[in-house]
Parts: C-alpha cells; sequence; structure tokens
C-alpha cells in the first residue's frame, strides 16, 4: 500500500533535528531522497529544495514546508538542536514523547516523497517544493526563485482539517508607530496598575472572538481616573497576539481616593465584558512615595486619546465568503522606553488594496498626532479565485470519496501560498491537509486515518490532472 510509504518517511524527517533556522540537515535529506530516486532536483542558497518528477500533461507544484515548531514540557530531556522527535502511535493518533510532533508540516513533506518514490502512480509533471523557515516568516518561499517552476496549478499541504478546502488567506505587515515623549518631575504616591486575565489569542483567528485587547482596555482607565500623572505604559510582547495584559504606573496626590475609582471602575468594566472575557481583573499596588518623572500633560494626553481613537479589531468582513473577516488590525505592542512610546500593530487583509488602504489610514493616524512611523514585514494575501478550476476538482473527488461536501474557507492568517500566488502569474491554488490538532504545543497530534484518506485523495487528484 502506498499510503505505508508516507508514514515511512514521515518517521525519518521526525529522526532529524528540523527547527526554524536549522535547516542544513533536513534540506540535505531531501537532495539524498532525490538522488537515491533518480529525480533532478535544485538547493538554493535558503535552503529550500525542489524536486522534478516527469509525469503527463501540465505541471503541478506541490508544495510543504521542512521546519518545525519546537516546543518541549518542562521535564522533557530533548536537545531540539542534536535529537530527533520520539513518535508515539495512540490509536489513531501520532504523537510526541512531552514534544510537538512537527506534522506541522513533516506529514506534508513525507506525503509527496511517497508521491515521488512511487513506480505506477499515474500524474502530471510534479515540481515539489520544499521551503525552509516557514513558522518565522515563510523567509523560505519569499526567497525562492519562481522561475525555476513552470507549473500554473498548485496544492498546499499546510491544511489542518480533512474536511476544509482553503481556498485564500490574508496578507498583512507589520506597522509601528512612535510617540514622542517629554517628561516632569512630580510628587506623590507611586501606583501600579495591572490590567490582566484576558484571554489574548492569535490576531489572526480569534479576532472575530470578541476578545478584549488589553491595550485598547487600558485607555478605558487612563480616560476615567483623575488626579494622576502617567509614569509608563507597556502591554503586549508580539503584534500579532491580541495583548492579555497591560501594566501602567501613575503618581498621585491622593492614593485612597484613586484606588476607591479603580475599584469602582473594575466593577463597571467586568459587567459589562463578563461574558467574553469571565477572568478578566485589575490588580493594584501602592507604592512609595516621592519624587518621580512622569510624562507632562500634552504627552499623556496624547497618549491617551491615540489608545482612545486607534483602529483596532475588525475593519470589514467578506462579501463573498460567509464569516470571513477581510481586514482587521491589532495593536500587538505597546511599549514605554526612552524618549517615545510606541504603538504597533498586525495588519491583514485578504485583498491586497484593502491591505495598502489600511496601510495609509494608519499612515494619517500617525500623521495627524505627530509621531513618526514604519512599515516592515509586508506579504502579499492570497486572494480568492472566482474560477478555479483546480478548487472545482477537489471538491468534486472529495464528494465522490466521502459522499458529502467539502468546507471551501479562507483563513485571516497568512499561507504560502500568498507568497506563491503574488509571485506566479495566474497561479491557480489550493490548500489541503489530514486532520492534526494542538499544532505548535506538545499536545499536538496528527490522525492516522484521516492521513491516509487525504493522501489517496490527493492521488486520485493528481491521477485526473494528468
Amino acid at each position: 500500500m502506498l499510503y505505508k510509504e508516507v508514514f515511512k518517511y514521515f518517521d525519518e524527517i521526525c529522526k532529524i533535528p528540523h527547527g526554524s533556522f536549522d535547516m542544513d540537515r533536513i534540506s540535505r535529506y531531501c537532495v539524498d531522497f532525490a538522488k537515491k530516486n533518480g529525480l533532478k532536483y535544485v538547493c538554493d542558497d535558503a535552503k529550500n529544495v525542489i524536486i522534478y518528477k516527469d509525469g503527463s500533461g501540465a505541471p503541478v507544484i506541490l508544495q510543504g514546508h521542512l521546519d518545525m515548531v519546537c516546543q518541549k514540557t518542562s521535564d522533557s530531556k530533548i536537545n531540539f538542536e542534536t535529537d530527533g522527535i520520539e513518535v508515539i502511535k495512540d490509536g489513531d493518533f501520532l504523537t510526541a514523547n512531552g514534544t510537538t510532533l512537527g506534522a506541522d508540516n513533516g506529514i506534508a513533506v513525507a506525503m509527496i516523497m511517497a508521491i515521488l518514490a512511487s513506480k505506477d502512480l499515474p500524474h502530471p509533471p510534479i515540481e515539489a517544493v520544499f521551503t525552509t523557515n516557514e513558522e518565522v516568516g515563510m523567509l523560505g518561499a519569499s526567497a525562492l526563485d519562481v522561475n525555476l517552476l513552470k507549473g500554473k496549478r498548485m496544492i498546499n499541504l499546510d491544511s489542518e482539517e480533512q474536511d476544509v478546502l482553503t481556498v485564500s488567506c490574508a496578507g498583512g505587515s507589520d506597522f509601528k508607530i512612535t510617540v514622542p515623549t517629554k517628561t516632569e518631575t512630580v510628587t506623590g504616591t507611586k501606583i501600579v496598575i495591572s490590567i490582566k486575565g484576558l484571554k489574548g489569542g492569535h490576531s489572526g483567528v480569534e479576532i472575530d472572538k470578541g476578545r478584549v485587547n488589553a491595550n485598547v482596555l487600558t485607555s478605558r482607565f487612563l480616560n476615567h481616573l483623575n488626579g494622576y500623572s502617567l509614569i509608563d505604559i507597556n502591554g503586549g510582547d508580539k503584534s500579532n497576539a491580541i495583548p492579555v495584559n497591560n501594566i501602567f504606573t501613575v503618581v498621585t496626590d491622593n492614593p485612597n481616593q484613586f484606588v476607591r475609582e479603580i475599584t469602582e471602575y473594575e466593577k463597571i468594566v467586568k459587567a459589562e465584558i463578563k461574558d467574553r472575557e469571565p477572568w478578566f481583573t485589575v490588580g493594584v499596588e501602592v507604592k512609595e512615595q516621592g519624587k518621580f518623572e512622569v510624562f507632562d500633560k500634552e504627552t499623556a494626553e496624547r497618549i491617551k486619546y491615540m489608545l482612545l481613537t486607534t483602529p483596532n479589531g475588525i475593519v470589514d468582513m467578506s462579501k463573498v465568503i460567509p464569516n470571513l473577516v477581510e481586514t482587521s488590525l491589532n495593536l500587538g505592542i505597546l511599549k514605554t522606553e526612552k524618549d517615545f512610546v510606541f504603538m504597533q500593530y498586525a495588519l491583514r487583509s485578504n485583498k491586497r488594496t484593502a491591505l495598502d488602504f489600511l496601510e495609509e489610514r494608519m499612515e494619517s493616524f500617525a500623521d495627524y498626532n505627530g509621531c513618526k512611523w514604519e512599515k516592515s514585514g509586508r506579504y502579499q494575501p492570497w486572494e480568492y479565485k472566482d474560477d478555479s478550476e483546480l478548487r472545482d476538482l477537489y471538491k468534486k473527488v472529495y464528494k465522490e470519496k466521502f459522499g458529502e461536501d467539502i468546507k471551501v474557507e479562507a483563513i485571516h492568517a497568512g499561507l504560502e501560498c500568498a507568497v506563491f500566488s503574488s509571485s506566479i502569474e495566474n497561479l491557480d491554488c489550493i490548500a489541503i491537509g489530514p486532520t492534526m490538532y494542538g499544532v505548535h504545543t506538545v499536545e499536538e497530534k496528527l490522525s492516522v486515518s484521516s492521513t491516509r484518506e487525504i493522501f489517496e485523495l490527493l492521488c486520485t487528484v493528481l491521477e485526473k490532472l494528468c
């Protein structure tokens, strides 16, 4: 059975250390595989590997990435730089002993290798693309010379639900605003206030779940409280994560009254958001008395105003794909440094022009408030294609196999499909994969039966593409 070869290759991959930025050994494994099977290949400076196999008809690109996210339990002895993953079979699932499994995206590489090594499977010419460092910004895909590819059809195998066909993903960028600060010295009692207990989450996948942004919520307290001067304000550490806490420090002449105001307003906010954020709370620590350097009034007012009025969360919903967030942004980092406070956002959109306009809005927001700004890490979206023959074929074959319609969805996060679709003109692309759970965590597990079913379905699709 050809599908058994998939698990043979996956087992070999798991034995090779292949965390992000540790790509030499796994790339050599791919090159050695090509040599062993008499297949042409290219390995570029980014350690991406392309393997070519002849077939009938127009070529098709099969694509997955070589790196894995390395996480382990506190008592795990594994050294990800020298040790392989210990795979455990548990009923229908493969999992790992105290670590991430790396099925994201090792199982894709294994499925493609099984197809490349097959002797009697009908298929079109295959361009197998194994990219590096996907988990840290799709760096390999971005560095790949797409002129090495002739295919105009691509099947990406980096999806995680068997019954979902992904047809679009968001592009995005990081947007950083630098707020200049001036200070003065005041006398009073220092108090540290902690906004905490919020759920947080991925700024793409969970942006529509009603999660409260700690940085934005802090603005309500800054606006409501009276009789204080602001020393600093800090919240979040990743632009693409909805921040779960914010800590700000103030000086006041009347600490008892200030604490009462915080406690009273905490009750009001709790009652409002308890259905979404049941564990939200506010911590208050009264510190020493003395002289302290604080933001001057103009700086404090500017910070408060910008937090109160900042764009954040869902900007627009798709009119084509039901329940898809089309455009959004997240104020993920708010940090006080010497002479400035910076606000860093993750911007996302499934449409290029909408992402362009969102960046323009943020530029105007920063300019109006007298702040510097910079953009970085821009990657284009993979836009929904109205006339996709590959999508229609996969839907048909899926229904013939399982007797039901597959769910056609888009995601408000990044996939390497976006990089390829922005570089290869008129690329027809889909993303599929077997069912797995707990990806990027030590709870990661892969369904064996789903892997078999998706692999057999992929083989059928390739046969029909000949």
